[in-house]
């Protein structure tokens, strides 16, 4: 009886050893699940941080392409229109001018004999 006793004590232990280390195993899984979900989240975190300061400097491109001042500006600008009262200046060439045209040398083209293009080839100008 004695005998049975301590055998049925070593099977406890045995099972309870076998069931901790069970559990540790699980454990450490879920851990390296953990730490890979947090380095996950991180990094969308970031990507959501840049998409939304993308966001945000479209939405001022946009609210700034429809107002008035952006309207005002390209006609000016680009537009070549102006308001009432305005004066516009518009640089004219005088008049009876005739703009210079560049004068371009043709280049000449000197005559060489055969044993000087050689003797450049081989030992350089």
């Amino acid at each position: 009886m004695q005998k049975l006793r301590f055998l049925n004590k070593r099977i406890l232990w045995v099972v309870g050893l076998v069931v901790l280390v069970v559990l540790m195993m699980d454990f450490n899984n879920r851990v390296s699940e953990l730490l890979r979900l947090n380095a996950q989240k991180d990094e969308i975190s970031t990507s959501v941080f840049g998409l939304q300061s993308t966001e945000h400097s479209l939405k001022t491109q946009i609210a700034y392409a429809t107002s008035g001042a952006a309207v005002e500006q390209w006609a000016r600008e680009e537009g070549g229109l102006s308001r009432p009262g305005d004066f516009p200046i518009v640089p004219l060439s005088p008049g009876g001018s005739v703009q210079p045209t560049p004068e371009v040398a043709a280049p000449t083209v000197a005559a060489v004999s055969n044993w000087e293009v050689w003797q450049i080839l081989f030992f350089g100008p």
